[in-house]
C-alpha cells in the first residue's frame, strides 16, 4: 500500500476512531478517560503535524463521520419510540414496518447532529489550526500564544456548535454534549451554575487541543524539524481545570443552615407502554388500583399526621385522560378517585396527565378543534383545589409533527395524527404546606436548562421532573435521560425529585448528587414497581445563579466570537484576492 493510500485510509479511521471513543464517555460506560482523549484521533486529521500535497482532508466530512460514529451507537435506543406501539417489551422483533421506522429514527437523528460535529471540524481546521511553524520553530512565548489562540478557538467553536445543535431546527436535540460526559466528576460539574452544561464543554477540548499542540512540538523536536519544545500552554489548560476544581470545591463544601424540608415520596408505577397504549380497561383498572395502594401506603395519616407533604406520579401516570375526553369512565369517576384519595392525608398529590379542552357539544367548529397538552395537575383536599400546568416544550415528532402537510413529514401523518399544544405559563406551581414552589418539568423538559431557567423566582423552590421513558423499553436511555437532566440542580441550585414510569425514579440535591434512588436491593436494577420517599432540603432564600439571570450567555457569546472571526476572516480573503 502506497502512502498516499496509508493516509486516505487514516483520513477514514481517525474520525470513525474519535466518534467511537466518545461513545464510552455516556451512561453504558461512563468512561472518565473517553471525555479527554477521544479527540486526539480527530485532531490528528485537522490539525495535522506536516502538510501532504495531493490529499484533501476534506474537514466537513471527516467531522460528520466522527458525528455519526458517536450518535449512532449513542442514540441507538431511539429505535424503541416505534416498535413500542407494536407491543414490543423487549428487543424481539416486532416487525419490518414497525423496526424499521424505528432505525430510520435513529439515522435520522444522528443524521442530524453528526452536521455540528462536521460544522466545527470545518471551523476549527481552517480558522483555528494552528500553524505548524509557529507550534515548532518560534520562541517560546509565540509557540504558546498562537497555541493557546488556536485552541481557545477550536473550543470555543465547539460550544458554539453544542449550543446551535441545542436550538436550531424543530427547537433542536441537545443531549449528551462532552459536559455531560462529566456528569460523574463531583467537582468540575459546579461551574454550570455559572456556565451552564455547555459552558463545560469548552474544558476538556481545550485541555485536548493544548495537549495535542503540545504533542505536535514533541514529534517535530524528535524528527529533526523542530526546536520549541515549551509546555507552558497545556500548564495553563491543567491551571484551568484546577481553578475550576477549586470553585467545584467550595460549592461543594458550602453549608446552608435554613432550608426548608419537604417530604415527598416518588410513585414508580412500572407500567409498560405496550399495556398504556392497549385501550384495555382491565390494564387501566389494576393502573388506578396500583396508583392508589402505593400512595396510600405513604400519604395515610398516622395519629392524626400525614407522614409526606408531597406525593407525586410520573408523566401520563393515567391511564384515562384527567377530563375524561373521550368518556371512557363513569361520570365523575376521576373526582370521586381523587377525593377519596387526598382525604386520607394532609398532604399534595402531583400528577402526569393530558388536559383536553372541552367545548359545549352543541359547538361543533370548536369540537372539530379540541386542544390538549400534556400537563402536570397539583392537588390538595380535593380535586377543586388543584393547580394545572401545560408543557411548554414539545418533543418534535413525538407530540408534534413539524411541517406536517410536507413530504417526506407529511408521510408520518398515520403514525401521529393529531398534535399537542404547548402551554404558555412558566409561573411554578405552589405548594401550600410547607409553602414551596414547584418548577415542574415534563417528559424531556428535565434535560433543557434554558425551558427549566424560566421558571426561577427567587423564593424557596424545587424543581419536580415528572417523566415516562416507558417508550424506550429497558435501554440505556433512562440513564443517559438522568445524566443530561440532573445539571438542572446545579445550573439552578435548585433540589430536583425525579419521578420516572419505569425509573431512574431519584433525589438530587443542589450540587447535582444523587442522594438517593429507587433501585432493587439485589439485581441493582432500576426498571421495578417501587415508592422511593426521602426528604428534599430546598434553600430558604432562592438566590439565583449566574446561569439563572442570564442563561447560555457563555455559549452565545463564544458563538459570536466564532462568527466575528469568520466574517474577518472572509473579508481579508477579499480585501487580498482584491
Amino acid at each position: 500500500m502506497t502512502d498516499s493510500k496509508k493516509l486516505r485510509l487514516f483520513l477514514l479511521l481517525a474520525p470513525l476512531i474519535s466518534g467511537g471513543v466518545l461513545v464510552f464517555a455516556f451512561p453504558g460506560w461512563n468512561s472518565n478517560l473517553a471525555v479527554w482523549l477521544w479527540a486526539f484521533p480527530l485532531l490528528a486529521v485537522l490539525w495535522p503535524w506536516r502538510d501532504v500535497e495531493g490529499v484533501k482532508v476534506r474537514p466537513f466530512w471527516r467531522g460528520y463521520l466522527a458525528g455519526l460514529a458517536f450518535f449512532l451507537p449513542n442514540l441507538f435506543w431511539i429505535r424503541h419510540s416505534s416498535r413500542v406501539m407494536g407491543g414490543a417489551r423487549d428487543d424481539s422483533w416486532i416487525g419490518w414496518e414497525l423496526e424499521s421506522l424505528g432505525m430510520g429514527a435513529v439515522i435520522g437523528l444522528s443524521a442530524y447532529c453528526a452536521v455540528y460535529f462536521g460544522l466545527w471540524a470545518w471551523f476549527t481546521h481552517r480558522y483555528a489550526r494552528p500553524s505548524v511553524e509557529k507550534l515548532t520553530r518560534t520562541t517560546w512565548q509565540v509557540s504558546m500564544l498562537h497555541s493557546l489562540a488556536c485552541a481557545f478557538l477550536a473550543s470555543a467553536a465547539w460550544v458554539a456548535t453544542e449550543w446551535l445543535r441545542s436550538t436550531t431546527v424543530f427547537t433542536g436535540f441537545g443531549w449528551n454534549g462532552l459536559g455531560v460526559a462529566l456528569h460523574q466528576n463531583l467537582v468540575l460539574i459546579q461551574a454550570a451554575d455559572l456556565v451552564g452544561v455547555m459552558g463545560l464543554s469548552f474544558l476538556p477540548m481545550f485541555v485536548a487541543c493544548t495537549a495535542w499542540n503540545t504533542f505536535t512540538r514533541l514529534v517535530s523536536a524528535f524528527r529533526g524539524e523542530g526546536t520549541c519544545r515549551t509546555r507552558v500552554d497545556v500548564t495553563v489548560a491543567l491551571v484551568l481545570l484546577l481553578v475550576t476544581a477549586g470553585y467545584g470545591m467550595l460549592k461543594i463544601t458550602e453549608t446552608r443552615k435554613d432550608d426548608i424540608k419537604v417530604r415527598a415520596a416518588l410513585i414508580q408505577p412500572n407500567v409498560p407502554q405496550a399495556d398504556a397504549w392497549s385501550r384495555d380497561g382491565r390494564v387501566a383498572q389494576a393502573t388506578y388500583e396500583k396508583l392508589n395502594k402505593l400512595t396510600r401506603m405513604y400519604a395515610s395519616a398516622r395519629e392524626g399526621l400525614s407522614p409526606m407533604d408531597l406525593v407525586i406520579w410520573p408523566e401520563s401516570a393515567l391511564p384515562v385522560n384527567f377530563r375524561d375526553r373521550w368518556e371512557q369512565l363513569p361520570p365523575q369517576w376521576h373526582q370521586r378517585y381523587f377525593n377519596g384519595l387526598l382525604g386520607v392525608g394532609d398532604y399534595s398529590l402531583l400528577t402526569g396527565t393530558e388536559l383536553y379542552e372541552i367545548p359545549h357539544p352543541s359547538d361543533e367548529e370548536a369540537m372539530a378543534r379540541v386542544r390538549g397538552g400534556v400537563s402536570a395537575i397539583l392537588m390538595r383536599g380535593d380535586v377543586e383545589n388543584r393547580q394545572e400546568h401545560d408543557k411548554v416544550h414539545l418533543v418534535p415528532f413525538g407530540e408534534y409533527l413539524p411541517l406536517r402537510e410536507i413530504p417526506p413529514f407529511s408521510f408520518l401523518r398515520g403514525v401521529l395524527p393529531g398534535d399537542f399544544e404547548p402551554g404558555l405559563s412558566t409561573e411554578p406551581l405552589k405548594l401550600e404546606k410547607p409553602e414551596v414552589q414547584l418548577i415542574p418539568l415534563i417528559c424531556f423538559e428535565d434535560t433543557i436548562g434554558r425551558v427549566a431557567r424560566r421558571f426561577v423566582r427567587e423564593a424557596p423552590q424545587m424543581i419536580v421532573a415528572i417523566s415516562n421513558d416507558g417508550w424506550f423499553l429497558q435501554s440505556v436511555e433512562t440513564e443517559m435521560h438522568l445524566a443530561n437532566a440532573l445539571f438542572r440542580a446545579i445550573e439552578l441550585r435548585r433540589p430536583m425529585v425525579r419521578a420516572s414510569n419505569i425509573g431512574v425514579t431519584c433525589f438530587i440535591d443542589t450540587h447535582g448528587r444523587i442522594t438517593s434512588r429507587l433501585t432493587d436491593p439485589e439485581t441493582g436494577t432500576s426498571f421495578l414497581e417501587g415508592v422511593l420517599p426521602g426528604e428534599v432540603s430546598v434553600p430558604r432564600a432562592g438566590a439565583l445563579t449566574v446561569y439563572a439571570r442570564f442563561g447560555d450567555w457563555f455559549a452565545v457569546s463564544l458563538l459570536v466570537l466564532c462568527a466575528a472571526v469568520w466574517g474577518v476572516r472572509k473579508f481579508a480573503n477579499r480585501q487580498a484576492r482584491g
